[in-house]
């Protein structure tokens, strides 16, 4: 019975793999279309939130990306431009560990975006930072590409759905400014 688990189990992962690869590839292709944008969580941070002397202009108080996380951020801009995919503009939260990721992804002159700050400490600021963005997005539909850097809150509140460290989220703006996701990158494992 333990080999028939095994048996199994292996299945399980490679059809896992084989359907995140295919996922992939969806998200490549609609990242490559016109009118949609990269959401993308920062790189891997060891962590949750921020310390509690956290203090926004100084990245000493706060989590910050690791060595794996700065792999990964590399690998990911090199991914993307093999692609050629360019971006218009790179936008990223004020946070460290984002604009940290931002750079490394080397697309571009990283610019800070408020919208895309930290929702963690700022659940009082979720809705209106979120209609923030959702009209920045819905301003530049078409026109602009963009690569957007935040945290895994923001991506959640702006499109339901959550991103690992490093994922990119492909979304486009749908009928009545609607965020709509179009596809999904996984980030490669640091």
């Amino acid at each position: 019975m333990a080999g028939l688990r095994s048996v199994v189990a292996a299945f399980a992962l490679l059809f896992a793999g084989a359907a995140a690869a295919v996922a992939d590839e969806a998200g490549w292709a609609a990242l490559a279309r016109p009118g949609t944008a990269a959401l993308m969580r920062h790189a891997e941070a060891p962590g949750i939130g921020d310390p509690p002397a956290f203090r926004l202009g100084d990245c000493a108080t706060q989590r910050n990306l690791s060595e794996d996380g700065r792999r990964q951020a590399r690998a990911i801009g090199a991914a993307l431009r093999s692609r050629g995919i360019i971006f218009d503009r790179v936008l990223s939260s004020a946070w460290c560990r984002c604009a940290e990721t931002a750079e490394l992804l080397a697309l571009g002159p990283v610019e800070p975006l408020p919208a895309l700050n930290s929702l963690f400490r700022n659940a009082d600021r979720a809705e209106a930072q979120t209609s923030e963005l959702r009209t920045f997005l819905a301003e530049r539909a078409g026109g602009e590409k963009l690569m957007l850097v935040t945290h895994q809150r923001n991506i959640a509140a702006l499109t339901g759905a959550g991103a690992a460290s490093g994922e990119i989220v492909v979304v486009a703006i749908g009928a009545g400014g609607k965020v709509v996701v179009r596809g999904r990158i996984e980030a490669p494992r640091p």
